[in-house]
């Protein structure tokens, strides 16, 4: 298979209101194209692309308005907030605010080598949601770009698969029920409802109750449910998107450790050192070194 490139996208990033930083244009990547940028406000309407289009707020909050059958929906993403278009679908697009982003279209063939179960992944519309795992896998493959050697290849192939996976396990608008009677899980309405309370309050102690009732849930419904959908407890999930929100800040300012702690929802300093040294295996300095 030849390079992944911008021919193979829907166009957007050869538009005159983005400015591109970096992009794997070049580097031989078969399954995947990463372009980093500055964008400004637009509107437009763009062709069915045969990859799957993946975009990564690195600044807001910002307003993204997109068509959606009939429909045009509208939310007010925060940084880290995630924008996916299936393949194979036109695009109608709005951005209401200047925003850094990472764009990352993923090859169709990527994404069903990811499954083993025989059948056809086929991937929600997102707009605005929240994933801890594939945040840290585009973050990853733009590091890649940023301090590019050949002898990243095999290690770009492990990021794409691993983004592959999460992709096709978590990011389906229908998710088969493992056995008859299985929980379900939350309706894709009522886990961006939660996942939106979690990035509003990130900041602040957030009970149960009051991520059950955005779903209309009793406290322990919306727990086994929450589970079901994510393959993590909404503590757990909290955990990961505090531990991102604290990264990103040590990365992209230069807040004091003690503040970042505050702002992401840990009591103090040394909470924050403790709880992303078990979980990572760094501390917020050598987070912050890191880049």
């Amino acid at each position: 298979m030849s390079e992944l490139g911008i021919l193979n996208t829907h166009g957007i990033l050869r538009q005159p209101w983005v400015t591109p930083d970096r992009t794997s244009s070049g580097l031989g990547w078969e399954h995947v194209y990463v372009s980093t940028q500055h964008e400004r406000p637009y509107h437009a309407t763009f062709d069915a692309a045969p990859t799957h289009l993946l975009i990564l707020h690195l600044g807001g909050p910002v307003t993204v308005r997109r068509r959606s059958g009939r429909a045009m929906r509208s939310r007010h993403i925060p940084a880290g907030g995630i924008f996916l278009h299936p393949a194979g679908r036109p695009l109608d697009v709005e951005l209401q605010g200047k925003l850094d982003t990472v764009h990352l279209y993923l090859s169709d063939s990527a994404l069903q080598a990811a499954q083993s179960e025989g059948r056809n992944v086929e991937l929600a519309e997102e707009l605005g949601s929240s994933d801890p795992l594939i945040e840290h896998l585009v973050l990853a493959l733009d590091n890649v770009l940023r301090h590019w050697e050949p002898s990243a290849r095999t290690y770009v192939d492990q990021l794409v698969g691993m983004l592959a996976a999460q992709l096709a396990h978590v990011h389906t608008p229908h998710r088969p029920m493992e056995q008859a009677g299985a929980l379900s899980g939350l309706t894709a309405q009522q886990l961006a409802s939660a996942k939106e309370l979690m990035e509003q309050r990130i900041s602040e102690p957030l009970p149960i109750s009051h991520l059950a009732s955005t779903t209309g849930l009793s406290a322990s419904q919306f727990s086994r449910q929450f589970k079901t959908s994510t393959g993590k407890s909404p503590h757990q999930f909290l955990l990961h998107l505090r531990l991102s929100h604290a990264r990103r800040l040590l990365r992209t300012t230069a807040l004091p450790i003690a503040e970042v702690a505050i702002r992401c929802g840990f009591s103090h300093q040394e909470h924050l050192t403790r709880v992303m040294r078990a979980k990572l295996g760094i501390t917020p300095a050598a987070a912050r070194r890191a880049g």
